[in-house]
């Protein structure tokens, strides 16, 4: 089989190269574009023999982590179809196992896995000049090449379980998000960096954090700064590839027993994120949770009302005389803290519409989760492009990790405690329709004392991260990694613990929840 599956796919290389002169002229002139490419490219990459032991090292990493990481996200994003899809196997009945080991060798018969291969053999020629041990040279291309192969076959193998229309309003939607996320905060920590001949040491440690990453672990082997940071970029890498090797046989196997859903004739047909997201009851909460969000004016003031609100803060402080350099880390831990709060009475938008819910015999889980969706697609991309620019202005990155543990925690902790408030303690709000800033006459104060305590209690939950944070202000850069981890972990676990309490009361308190919801 294996021998089988290699020829069919040197075949399938090679017809390519076939069919309508048009198509074939096109093909060539890529193919020569891209040899002259890669040939420019291992040429940069042998000539790092001169540069630094360390410029070689972060460029190596760097590079290797982007390249690695285009591998993960490139199939999804770029909707490419699987031509080696195990499912076009089905028909001959082969055993998972070896099919799944003949099309993951396979898999590296390709364009793309070649050029990194190229490179990889010039970065090793430099990585000789600069004293790096044989063994450790070799291993680091393999286990490089290897991981990019293996995150290749799982992206596309999870693409072709969640198959969806190649474009849409919402996929495309998605994706933007995802390019802010990722690319804003990079350009700007780039952007921002003082390039003086030397690396800097920013940069540097950017690197050695992504050495002991999934994505830059193998190409931190070869110039790792001690013998431990070598030994710990083997663990991972090491640990990268087995767990993607189970992955990929694991949904081989699911791939070869499930039906294939099929695809829409129609590039869109008029479901929306209903046609987006998995058809489970979250997926269903998610897809009008997300409606409501993107189209309810009530719920878009609030949107833009956090920013704004956050942003004005930093104003009484600036004249109280405190430094811009701190005032202006300030809004970006109370936008997190706003967005965790904005659900904390998100069944009271529902009106009437939560009979659904209810009366569908929805259980708790998915109705809490789904709800939390939309502010999670909102308030990260918001969070993740202010906090670079806030450091920016700052002027010290050594304080960014802490900073994106404070805002986890006041995030996520405001996140988990608004799952119990907008269950137990709901109250009035404008009806659908209504203008945003009308509010509905309140015969308690049982709204303003649930607000309260979910902001106290996110803000509670973020003292051990905001204190550490404090310390690494004022120079302790030890206590950055640590107040990320412990802001990262304390809002974690009020977010499941949260989500958990409210999926049981919303299941205990239906019927209660239906009559506040005639009611108002």
């Amino acid at each position: 089989m294996v021998a089988h599956v290699l020829r069919l796919r040197l075949a399938m290389m090679l017809g390519a190269l076939r069919g309508d002169r048009r198509d074939v002229i096109r093909r060539s002139l890529g193919v020569i574009v891209l040899i002259a490419a890669t040939v420019v490219a291992a040429m940069s990459a042998a000539g790092l023999a001169d540069a630094g032991r360390l410029t070689t090292a972060v460029v190596t990493v760097l590079a290797g982590s982007a390249v690695t990481l285009g591998f993960a996200v490139g199939p999804p994003v770029t909707a490419s179809v699987d031509p080696l899809d195990p499912r076009r196997f089905a028909v001959v009945g082969p055993e998972p196992r070896p099919l799944a080991g003949a099309l993951l060798l396979a898999g590296f018969l390709s364009v793309p896995v070649v050029v990194v291969l190229v490179l990889g053999v010039a970065l090793a020629i430099a990585w000789g000049a600069h004293g790096a041990n044989a063994v450790a040279s070799v291993a680091s291309v393999v286990l490089g090449v290897t991981t990019c192969v293996l995150f290749a076959r799982v992206s596309m193998a999870l693409g072709a379980l969640v198959r969806r229309p190649r474009q849409s309003r919402e996929l495309m939607s998605v994706y933007l998000v995802a390019v802010l996320v990722v690319v804003v905060p990079v350009g700007v920590f780039l952007g921002s960096l003082e390039w003086r001949g030397v690396v800097p040491s920013q940069l540097a440690s950017a690197a050695e954090i992504l050495a002991w990453t999934p994505i830059g672990a193998a190409w931190g082997i070869a110039l790792a700064p001690s013998a431990g940071a070598a030994v710990g970029s083997v663990v991972v890498a090491l640990a990268t590839v087995a767990v993607l090797a189970v992955a990929w046989f694991a949904l081989v196997t699911v791939l070869l027993t499930s039906t294939p859903r099929p695809v829409p004739v129609r590039e869109r047909g008029g479901l929306g994120w209903f046609a987006l997201l998995p058809g489970t009851p979250g997926g269903a909460v998610a897809a009008r949770s997300l409606s409501y969000w993107l189209r309810d004016r009530r719920y878009l003031v609030n949107v833009v009302i956090v920013p704004i609100a956050a942003v004005v803060s930093t104003v009484p402080l600036l004249v109280a005389g405190v430094p811009l350099e701190l005032a202006v880390l300030l809004p970006v831990p109370i936008m997190a803290l706003f967005f965790g709060w904005l659900p904390h009475n998100d069944l009271a938008y529902d009106s009437t519409a939560l009979w659904m819910h209810i009366a569908s015999g929805m259980r708790g889980a998915p109705d809490r989760i789904g709800r939390l969706i939309p502010v999670l697609l909102i308030g990260i991309p918001i969070l993740a492009v202010s906090l670079p620019l806030a450091i920016v202005v700052h002027g010290r990155w050594a304080v960014f990790p802490a900073m994106v543990g404070v805002c986890a925690a006041l995030f996520l902790a405001g996140l988990g405690l608004s799952s119990i408030s907008s269950v137990l303690a709901p109250y009035a709000v404008s009806r659908p329709g209504d203008s945003p800033f009308q509010q509905p006459q309140r015969t308690g104060s049982g709204g303003v004392v649930a607000q309260g305590l979910v902001m106290a209690g996110a803000v509670l939950a973020s003292l051990p991260s905001a204190v550490l944070t404090w310390q690494a202000i004022n120079g302790d850069t030890v206590d950055s990694l640590f107040a990320l981890w412990v802001g990262v972990g304390i809002g974690a676990g009020v977010l499941v613990v949260g989500v958990a309490i409210g999926a049981v009361l919303f299941e205990r308190r239906g019927t209660r929840l239906m009559e506040f919801a005639e009611a108002t």
